[in-house]
């Protein structure tokens, strides 16, 4: 039922104390904030943190949230200034590497997490993968199953492999493919 509402309906149903939709606009976020520390080089535990932080504070100021249709843009900034902060924290006190930590013939910070600040680009492209992977997630069953079969393999199947499970012809795979691109991009608003 939640899942198939957009971000401002459900952040209404947030506001109006509707445990369903909380969980729901956890889940449906859960990848993006986790992935913003991640990809700033923080360790799994601080990250953690800044997953929970973020969704504290969402939770603490929904009320002030004026558009629920800028909720992940509000989620993402969070989780960057506190995965940021983290950074500064931990440069505070990793001044140094322990002894044991160190080879001789290596370089002792190309060990440490690059501190930059996480990009411009790598944020919007942990954006894009974002809203691509709700828009899949809300294709109907066979679209999806097909999409995941051709893309989101870790080893691209063979069409004739495809096919068989699916039970379609090989040769239907590419008219098939571009109605399944279509929804595609018809769900992702472009």
């Amino acid at each position: 039922m939640y899942t198939e509402l957009e971000d401002p309906e459900l952040v209404e149903r947030c506001r109006q104390g509707e445990q369903g939709a909380w969980s729901t606009l956890v889940r449906r976020y859960q990848r993006l904030v986790y992935t913003v520390p991640r990809t700033a080089g923080l360790p799994e535990e601080q990250a953690a943190d800044v997953f929970q932080f973020t969704f504290e504070r969402l939770h603490q100021h929904l009320a002030r949230l004026e558009d629920g249709s800028r909720v992940r843009a509000w989620l993402v900034t969070t989780a960057k200034r506190e995965t940021l902060r983290l950074l500064a924290e931990n440069r505070h006190y990793d001044t140094a590497l322990p002894a044991s930590a160190e080879a001789p013939d290596e370089d002792p910070l190309a060990a440490l997490p690059d501190p930059a600040p996480l990009q411009d680009e790598q944020l919007s492209a942990l954006q894009q993968h974002h809203r691509l992977r709700e828009a899949v997630d809300r294709l109907e069953p066979a679209a999806r199953q097909f999409i995941e079969l051709l893309f989101l393999q870790d080893e691209p199947l063979p069409y004739a492999e495809i096919a068989r499970r699916l039970q379609i012809p090989e040769g239907s795979i590419g008219p098939t493919r571009a109605r399944c691109l279509a929804k595609l991009r018809k769900l992702m608003g472009n």
